[in-house]
């Protein structure tokens, strides 16, 4: 998996001006590619050594990845041998990924071409294409709601390729057409109702809560276009907004500059792209998620050892727009730096640690430093930053299946009665993978996921280099969370079963269960809210920093059933793939008899109020993506 070791900018610049030029491909492969499950579930059967938790992976690391199992398959007879038909997929998947030869192809849709320095042992290569992406999706709410329609639909252009052996480039450059409506449920105070403070720089915003998108499962949908939306027809600076509400048109732009120093054992990037960091089984992480939305970042990993990884990244975050392009801005200038050491015995056990710091921007050489701690580093900078420390402990029996523990530590006091405090502010996660035999490529995952209150939230911050402005410092990139996709005051079973039918065709399964602290109304839980403020005075003693767990105010629980394929028409002329996805989701809410966040626990009921109602929803979506071939 690509790694990185963080560097500044000037450092950045230089190793690119002075490094050899020549040849392979570094450039990432999209998360949403499905030589990623291939890959997992070929470490989980010992058939490649460990990968690194830092995503995505270079195009060149994957086919490096397929030929090691491919030969593994050969010369060793393994638990876990593949089968024929997994074979077979594995060799379409390197064919996939490897380089085309000069000229047009249609299938992929691109046109590559080739040329060579002065001294003709310099390569350079180039890659043009065009990319259709689409997703038609509705919900029909039969008791209460009109039914809703959301879509997704981005044309665009890539240019890509090589400069020598040992460096890449890529930029992506699409325009959309975006729909996602979703409702007002009404508002939420950052820290609770009555809160007062004598430090006039901790006062109660009053913040809006909206349901999740309406035509899309819960927690699934993410932000596609940069910046913010235009509302059509209103295609001006007047029309620019947050959310597209109503038929909107957007943009985006996706670069990348990839390669690699001492014959692969240090691999670096600097880009704007989908990340995923850490994580046991895909989707799963807690500190840096694939559903978070994408950051220009400089990354690198050092991988001197077949058995260790040591990954680091610095990058820039990007504001939310919920008051205007320039106020909404100037109180989020945030920077992220993260790093992460990875340890592998055999194929046997995993583990993995780091800590991460979500910064107001300044020339900070101590984040910007690998090989400095980010979480200790602050004791020597003044308490500014948002930092949190996380780790992740997996053991596996190849062929059978994994177990793993995941922890992301926020703030924590350890004190008497410290479970019960707000100011534990924490994130865990246990989940077991197994291998089903009978299918290729099939495995099935079981996980529990609670995000304790507060946990991803900060005090907005007044730090010396911004005046008097309070800086929002919570754990999020444009408006939604960097770590695991729930809000603060969570938690979620997951069962999910999932095969290749072929490297054409996927099939998955899925069950959840999700509760969730109401973030609004009469009987609102404090810290349920990425926007939540943990009150900073007494946080040991005042009764109302206690949390109880569905027993201190209105949660919501979610059951959603959903089943789903994809499929690529490789064999004929029509460069295309079709995926669909289609499921109940059934909601309710439980309350307590007295008032919310009083201190004490208390029992809860089913309840049905208009505020806070039961609902049965039916959602279905649909897309289709022209030329799904192309690795980048």
């Amino acid at each position: 998996m690509i790694k990185s070791l963080r560097c500044s900018m000037v450092l950045y610049t230089l190793i690119s001006m002075i490094m050899p030029l020549a040849g392979q491909t570094y450039g990432s492969v999209p998360l949403d590619k499905s030589v990623y499950r291939i890959l997992e579930q070929a470490a989980l059967r010992g058939l490649c050594a460990p990968l690194s938790g830092a995503k995505p992976y270079s195009r060149k690391l994957i086919l490096s990845a397929i030929s090691e199992i491919l030969d593994a398959e050969v010369s060793a007879q393994r638990f876990g041998k593949l089968s024929d038909q997994e074979q077979r997929i594995l060799e379409d998947a390197r064919k996939t990924y490897t380089q085309e030869p000069p000229g047009l192809d249609w299938q992929r849709g691109t046109y590559t071409f080739e040329n060579y320095g002065r001294t003709r042992n310099i390569r350079f290569s180039g890659e043009a294409g065009l990319m259709v992406e689409s997703c038609f999706s509705g919900g029909l709410y039969p008791r209460e709601r009109d039914p809703a329609w959301g879509t997704d639909i981005w044309l665009g252009f890539f240019f890509n390729g090589d400069l020598g052996e040992h460096f890449s480039y890529r930029i992506t450059m699409a325009g959309g057409v975006i729909r996602a409506p979703r409702s007002t449920l009404g508002t939420y105070n950052t820290y609770y109702q009555d809160f007062k403070d004598e430090d006039p720089s901790y006062y109660n915003q009053v913040i809006t809560a909206y349901s999740q998108p309406l035509a899309f499962f819960p927690y699934t949908y993410k932000q596609t276009w940069d910046g913010s939306v235009f509302n059509y027809p209103n295609i001006s600076a007047g029309g620019y907004t947050t959310w597209p509400s109503s038929l909107s048109v957007g943009s985006a732009m996706l670069p990348e500059l990839a390669g690699s120093l001492l014959e692969g054992h240090v691999l670096y990037r600097g880009g704007r792209l989908d990340r995923e960091w850490g994580a046991m089984t895909d989707g799963s992480s807690l500190v840096l998620n694939q559903q978070a939305s994408p950051f220009l970042a400089l990354e690198t990993t050092i991988h001197p050892f077949s058995w260790f990884y040591f990954s680091t990244l610095t990058g820039v975050l990007e504001y939310y727009n919920t008051q205007g392009i320039k106020h909404s801005a100037a109180t989020y200038q945030n920077a992220f730096s993260i790093s992460m050491v990875e340890f592998n015995y055999k194929a046997l056990l995993h583990l993995d640690f780091g800590s991460a710091a979500l910064w107001p921007k300044r020339f900070e050489l101590g984040y910007l430093f690998p090989l400095t701690d980010n979480f200790f580093y602050q004791n020597t900078i003044g308490d500014f930053d948002n930092l949190a420390i996380f780790g992740n402990l997996k053991g596996q029996y190849p062929g059978i299946g994994s177990l793993w523990v995941s922890l992301f530590l926020d703030e924590i006091s350890v004190e008497p009665a410290w479970l019960e405090k707000d100011r534990a502010m924490y994130a865990f996660q246990t989940g077991t993978t197994l291998i089903m035999p009978w299918l290729p490529f099939a495995t099935l995952s079981l996980r529990y996921t609670k995000i304790e209150p507060y946990c991803y939230t900060h005090t907005r911050e007044t730090v010396p280099w911004y005046g008097q402005t309070p800086m929002e410092t919570a754990y999020t990139n444009k408006g939604s969370g960097l770590g695991y996709y729930l809000p603060p005051n969570s938690d979620e079973l997951l069962l999910r079963g999932e095969t290749l039918l072929s490297n054409q065709t996927g099939v998955h399964i899925q069950y959840q269960m999700i509760r969730h602290g109401a973030d609004y109304g009469s009987s609102a839980v404090d810290g349920s809210s990425f926007w939540s403020e943990l009150d900073p005075n007494e946080r040991s003693t005042k009764p109302i920093l206690r949390k109880y767990f569905l027993r201190d105010g209105a949660y919501q629980w979610q059951h959603i059933l959903k089943m789903g394929a994809d499929y690529a028409f490789a064999k004929s002329r029509v460069p295309l793939q079709i995926f669909g996805e289609a499921g109940i989701v059934v909601s309710y809410f439980t309350n307590i008899a007295g008032p919310a966040n009083s201190g004490s626990p208390s029992g809860y009921s089913l309840i049905d109020t208009a505020e806070y109602p039961r609902s049965v929803g039916l959602i279905a979506s649909f897309g289709f993506r022209l030329f799904p071939y192309r690795a980048y």
